[in-house]
């Protein structure tokens, strides 16, 4: 029996390798001479190029860079197992968590740092990028990773725009005469799931912004700041990102990437399968049975998670998929349409959240088992 096992991370508790070990122990004890390949995945937000790197047998790169508000951090990217991929998550250089609470303001937060990240790569001969984005503390639309990159944003006297977003309510000129010549040579794919616009009520600013620190005015301004950076950009390129689908991701970055950088927004989920040619496996590798997990598993894991997108292109094979979550709740329905063939939760009595994190590797290993065994019959 040839078993493929491809979770994601249980966040806050195990990588997707860890989970990807568990269940190995677990079938291996159900039956020791099971072939059993470990693929980590993720879904494009956090833990991804951590998955990514360990799913390649890659490496990871650690960088001095700016946080969000120009101070000197460690932050770190991945570079996949062939050598010829870096896998960024915007989140390292410019999260939500590289700040305190008081210290939140998406007027000022800049992108900068994840800037230098991709500049550190492609003075390192890389020139394939892909970005997660996800947990920003920023609204800048993506400047700041720009300006790291040669772009120069000015206002009517020529003059350098401050970083931040607010600042983008100046904007009259994007120049890009000294943008690093590399960068044109560079491909870049964008981990993308959401579908909100740029601006408006659905846009990045009023969504976004509050998580960030923004109150009713700051949204406002930062709204406003945007859609001048939209039309500077609609007259400079052509390209019209103001209700394009997914350029609102994390404060409008994904609208700057996409225009400026002719970045290619994409599902998480199917940029990672590509990233580790998960069809191709399941195409050769004669799989018996998948099996898969993450955190919690309910309605809302048909809408591009991990678990989602395993099974549907797993059905095109006729492979069988079973879930192992953190948590099993809800109505499921819509996940056993995509190709699910069960699911359930890996808490063996009463339980708080607390121990059962504590508890994930025996947990995991112990359902796996009990799945096998099962399976076996």
């Amino acid at each position: 029996m040839d078993i493929l096992v491809a979770p994601d991370s249980f966040k806050g508790s195990m990588t997707a390798r860890q989970v990807a070990e568990a269940m190995k122990k677990g079938i291996l004890k159900a039956q020791p001479d099971a072939g059993v390949r470990l693929v980590p995945m993720a879904d494009g937000g956090e833990g991804t190029m951590t998955s990514l790197v360990e799913a390649t047998d890659g490496s990871i790169c650690e960088v001095e860079v700016e946080d969000p508000l120009g101070r000197n951090i460690g932050a770190e990217y991945g570079v996949t197992g062939d050598g010829r991929t870096a896998v960024i998550e915007l989140a390292s250089a410019s999260g939500l968590d590289k700040l305190e609470e008081m210290e939140l303001d998406p007027r000022t937060a800049s992108t900068y740092g994840t800037g230098q990240l991709i500049f550190h790569a492609l003075e390192r001969g890389l020139r394939h990028f892909i970005i997660c984005l996800g947990g920003s503390a920023t609204n800048d639309g993506g400047s700041g990773i720009l300006q790291a990159l040669g772009f120069r944003f000015l206002d009517a006297e020529g003059r350098e725009l401050e970083p931040g977003g607010l600042s983008l309510q100046n904007l009259h000129t994007i120049d890009t005469d000294k943008v690093d010549p590399r960068v044109r040579d560079a491909s870049f794919q964008v981990a993308c799931d959401v579908t909100n616009p740029l601006i408006g009520q659905q846009g990045a600013s009023v969504v976004f912004g509050p998580q960030k620190g923004a109150n009713p005015e700051t949204v406002r301004q930062l709204d406003e700041a945007l859609l001048v950076y939209a039309d500077c950009i609609k007259r400079e390129t052509g390209h019209s990102v103001h209700h394009y689908p997914g350029a609102g991701a994390a404060g409008g970055t994904a609208a700057g990437l996409f225009a400026l950088l002719n970045a290619e927004l994409q599902p998480g989920i199917r940029l990672v399968m590509d990233a580790v040619h998960f069809e191709e496996i399941l195409r050769n590798g004669r799989i018996d049975l998948l099996l898969t997990g993450e955190g919690k598993i309910d309605g809302q894991t048909a809408s591009g998670k991990v678990v989602a997108g395993l099974a549907e292109v797993a059905r095109t094979h006729g492979i069988p998929v079973v879930a192992l979550g953190g948590t099993v709740e809800g109505d499921l329905e819509l996940l056993y349409e995509k190709g699910l063939t069960a699911a359930f939760s890996i808490t063996d009595g009463p339980m708080s959240l607390d121990e059962a994190m504590k508890n994930g590797e025996r947990l995991i290993k112990g359902l796996a088992e009990q799945v096998l065994r099962l399976y076996r019959i």
